[in-house]
């Protein structure tokens, strides 16, 4: 699949994104905190491979120009952590919410009409089940990989709006992950159950935060690998059918 680089009109600007075409059944993939970079590319394309078409859009594009940054290391240096920092609090859950009509939009644009999946890893986890219960309508499944903060004491944590969700949602949870405790997936579980949504938490024992994510310092072959079966098995039910 060829990577398309387009740019998409928002209420607060232009956000870069690539797109793959593949097919009527669209995948929009929230970033994790490194930008748009080829190790997402390669992600996006494989599941254009899958026949979804897939979007991956620029969640910082308010503070672009930005990096590049060297995911394995990024956090290690004062300054490239501190141009995280800056651009992960300066990104809220409720201006991507807000773009995420236009994401939308532009995989309408592309051909995308049927159902639409999403995907986030890391500070996207949150942002692919939020944006499940702000379009409940056109997102019939969400997943989240290693996201963090999915049942914080924060208004707007996903699990305070699991209620409006319409289609299903799976959680992959890295072993050990101090952004997301025990105690964050339990309340997650008890949300997700209780507004009787159709769901899946599951713990990949071992696994460390990024675990996914080719370019990562966490990425696990084998992991990463359970996680492809489980979200093209996840999107193959849940999209496929429904095109």
């Amino acid at each position: 699949m060829s990577k398309r680089e387009i740019e998409i009109k928002t209420a607060d600007g232009t956000a870069k994104a690539h797109l793959f075409e593949g097919g009527a059944a669209g995948i929009l993939v929230y970033m994790d905190a490194f930008g748009l970079r080829p190790a997402l590319d390669g992600m996006a394309e494989q599941l254009a491979g899958e026949g979804y078409t897939v979007l991956v859009p620029d969640l910082f594009y308010r503070k672009a120009p930005y990096g590049p940054f060297e995911a394995k290391t990024a956090f290690n240096n004062d300054q490239t952590r501190a141009q995280l920092t800056s651009l992960i609090g300066g990104t809220t859950q409720e201006m991507t919410q807000r773009d995420t009509a236009a994401f939308l939009a532009a995989l309408d644009a592309a051909g995308a009409t049927g159902p639409i999946g999403t995907v986030g890893y890391c500070m996207g986890g949150g942002r692919a089940l939020n944006a499940a219960a702000t379009y409940p309508d056109r997102i019939a499944a969400a997943a989240s990989f290693h996201g963090g903060n999915l049942a914080s004491d924060a208004p707007d944590s996903p699990h305070r709006h699991v209620a409006n969700i319409k289609g299903r949602v799976y959680v992959g949870v890295a072993g050990v992950d101090r952004s997301f405790p025990p105690e964050q997936s339990a309340r997650l579980a008890q949300a997700l159950r209780e507004a009787e949504v159709d769901h899946i938490i599951e713990n990949y024992v071992g696994m460390g935060h990024g675990w996914c994510v080719p370019d990562h310092g966490a990425y696990d072959e084998i992991g990463a690998e359970r996680h492809w079966e489980r979200l093209t098995t996840f999107f193959a039910e849940t999209l496929s059918d429904r095109v």
